[in-house]
């Protein structure tokens, strides 16, 4: 198998884990956020799944950088 199919096997995997993550975070977050601040409550599902995508793609991004980096600089 090329690198190439891997690395997009791997990064649809891994964003396949994201989304179900995401689903997770939100259905736990929002309930809470809405009962925190009912006058949000209007935008709660927005302001959840922007937090929740930052933060997946933030976590994304390393994994790729790490994966795809060259590994003679790294340093243990």
């Amino acid at each position: 198998m090329s690198s190439r199919i891997k690395t997009f096997g791997i990064i649809a995997l891994l964003g396949f884990i994201a989304g179900i993550i995401a689903q997770l975070v939100i259905n736990y977050f929002i309930p809470w956020l809405v009962e925190s601040l009912p006058a949000l409550s209007n935008i709660t599902q927005y302001i959840g799944a922007g937090i929740a995508g930052a933060i997946i793609a933030i976590i994304l991004i390393i994994i790729w950088a790490y994966l795809t980096g060259n590994k003679n600089n790294r340093h243990y």
